[in-house]
């Protein structure tokens, strides 16, 4: 007769797939049967992802340009963790993360050829701004100045910078919902691509994105940094070229495999020192000092997923963490509010925050599309 398998999951997740291992029963008469079971992400979630980026980002705002010390004094060792203003201002990383979440939402497909103008509007749209005053990064003025011109956007791009211009704003891509790997992988290179052409800001941002999606479906936070590290090996010498054309050519690389190929080893490093860090146990103090400043793309990933890490289940105290930074300050907090958020949901967040965050509409609209 047919053998009955009682499976039983924690709310909100669907089972994906299930493996049998073996042909007989184990000694003590129970078959091993190993399942994976995902989240299925809500419209919570991903808001709770949104917002927590945007959170993170005013919270790290006003201490971007400030020493650890001064920091400590104003605010105490854990950071600010209070939204100040109303609205509760954000900087270029949430504002450049709505353009691309928008682009996006406008896109009729996600390919290379739909997807590539309504990024290159939505910067150019971004650069001329009123708003475009929170002290926004040089790569990205100079590279939407070659786009504003007509350059293509492999000309256009800064091909030298890995700034974490790159990855501050791809959350949206690892948000949406429907896409394959290969649409994943290249709208998270291609966003980085307009503006930071350094093999490391693509592989930085893929990686992002995906450590939005898989906390977003489910992952077990401890599991975060070994799913990153594999990534990194599997997908060391594919270059997207459907994607990022022949953007390779404007490095010294022979060829395109070995141009994606360092970005891909210095994510791994990065990712080493987080898991150093972690297991070093010591958690007060600048988090700068164990996984990098911030200021470039791979250590903006490691240094906000090092924040997080530290307190998964303590949203706010992670946001306070990464604003209490001497390095990137607004991109490190932002970023891990985004993985805190997206392992967490929206109601994890304080719950007066959406009415005083700085664009609540457009953060409420994208997530509302993604539901």
């Amino acid at each position: 007769m047919p053998r009955q398998v009682r499976i039983e999951l924690g709310p909100g997740f669907h089972l994906e797939r299930g493996v049998i291992e073996g042909d007989l029963p184990a000694e003590d008469g129970v078959q091993r049967i190993s399942w994976h079971a995902r989240r299925v992400a809500t419209v919570q979630n991903v808001a709770g992802s949104l917002y927590g980026l945007a959170y993170g980002d005013a919270l790290g705002k006003p201490t971007e340009f400030m020493e650890y010390e001064a920091i400590v004094a104003r605010y105490g060792p854990g950071g600010p963790v209070q939204l100040s203003g109303t609205p509760a201002l954000v900087t270029d990383d949430t504002q450049m993360a709505l353009a691309v979440g928008e682009a996006l939402l406008a896109a009729p497909a996600i390919t290379p050829g739909e997807l590539e103008p309504l990024l290159r509007q939505a910067f150019l749209d971004w650069a001329v701004s009123p708003d475009n005053n929170r002290a926004p990064g040089m790569t990205c003025l100079r590279a939407c100045a070659g786009l504003s011109d007509g350059l293509p956007w492999v000309e256009a791009t800064q091909a030298g910078s890995k700034g974490c211009g790159a990855n501050m704003r791809v959350t949206p891509v690892g948000l949406m919902p429907g896409l394959s790997d290969e649409q994943r992988a290249g709208a998270a290179q291609l966003q980085a691509a307009l503006t930071h052409g350094h093999p490391t800001g693509l592989a930085a941002s893929e990686l992002t994105a995906y450590a939005c999606n898989w906390l977003l479906g489910g992952l077990a936070p401890g599991e975060i940094v070994g799913a990153l590290r594999d990534r990194c090996r599997r997908q060391r010498r594919v270059y997207r070229g459907e994607w990022l054309g022949e953007l390779w050519r404007r490095s010294e690389a022979r060829s395109p495999e070995e141009f994606i190929a360092v970005g891909w080893d210095e994510c791994l490093v990065a990712l080493d020192r987080v898991d150093v860090a972690l297991a070093a146990g010591a958690f007060g103090g600048d988090p700068c000092l164990a996984t990098g400043a911030g200021w470039i793309a791979e250590e903006a990933l490691a240094t906000a997923l090092y924040c997080y890490l530290i307190s998964p289940t303590e949203p706010v105290a992670v946001l306070g963490r990464g604003a209490a930074s001497s390095g990137d300050s607004d991109s490190i907090a932002c970023l891990a509010g985004a993985f805190a958020g997206a392992a967490l949901g929206n109601a994890a967040w304080p719950s007066g925050w959406p009415d005083q965050i700085e664009y609540t509409d457009r953060l409420a609209r994208v997530a509302a599309a993604w539901e």
